[in-house]
């Protein structure tokens, strides 16, 4: 069935914009208006800027573990996943610091948006997080989402597109938010940086977590995170040369 209408919305949430762009209009503005209350909800919880959400309560000590959301069990269960994964260059809990998921409660956070929407009815549909995006059918009859890398050193360029079906794309980089992601074994930025690092999954918890945990290992990260189940990488290296995974999409 061919696309009938567009129903688009941004807001600001999770300290980023957020958009969802729905190729239905016949679903109208109810499941938009799901998505942004769930992100709110999640904000409200697990942010660890917060001093009332659970996550901040966690890392005060004021909540056991046994007290703790089955949501923020999952989350945290995903951080210790990756710590081993990365031999812990990947940390939630760095030394001196607030616990902080934020890497995986992003991810995670769109990725239960994406469910809601589908439970909705929607199939053709784009949910960009802050430049982390799930694209879903297609966005018009035949056609494919494209999405675009940014250009780690131009902020109006791009250095790829990707032409997405069902997928999601996340990228970690130092071009926003300056050396934000640390290296968890030395409690600094990686070594050998990388300019930035994109991941291509099936699902945005598994994009998001995988590009900040190759970002925080630097350049062996590329190798890393291509080798990590279901991820296709599109990397920047700070002699500014490219990898790019054989057969990532790239339009």
């Amino acid at each position: 069935m061919g696309v009938t209408g567009t129903v688009r919305r941004v807001e600001q949430v999770m300290g980023l914009p957020v958009s969802v762009d729905l190729r239905d209009e016949r679903l109208g503005e109810e499941p938009v208006r799901r998505v942004f209350d769930w992100l709110r909800e999640v904000d409200s919880r697990f942010s660890p800027f917060r001093p009332d959400s659970e996550v901040s309560r966690f890392g005060r000590g004021e909540l056991t573990e046994d007290e703790l959301s089955v949501d923020l069990r999952y989350v945290l269960g995903v951080c210790v996943d990756y710590q081993h994964r990365t031999g812990g260059a990947f940390r939630a809990w760095l030394p001196g610091r607030e616990l902080d998921p934020c890497a995986v409660v992003k991810g995670w956070a769109v990725h239960c948006a994406v469910g809601l929407l589908r439970r909705c009815g929607a199939r053709d549909f784009c949910l960009n997080a802050g430049g982390d995006v799930v694209t879903a059918g297609e966005p018009a009859p035949g056609r494919r989402w494209r999405v675009g890398i940014r250009h780690p050193d131009q902020a109006d360029q791009l250095c790829g597109v990707l032409a997405l079906g069902d997928a999601a794309v996340a990228t970690s980089a130092a071009y926003e938010r300056g050396a934000h992601i640390m290296d968890g074994r030395t409690g600094l930025p990686p070594r050998r940086p990388l300019l930035s690092v994109t991941v291509l999954a099936a699902d945005l918890t598994t994009a998001d977590t995988t590009a900040t945990a190759a970002f925080a290992l630097g350049e062996e990260g590329i190798g890393w995170a291509a080798e990590q189940p279901g991820c296709s990488v599109f990397a920047v290296r700070a002699d500014r040369t490219v990898f790019s995974s054989p057969g990532l999409p790239l339009a």
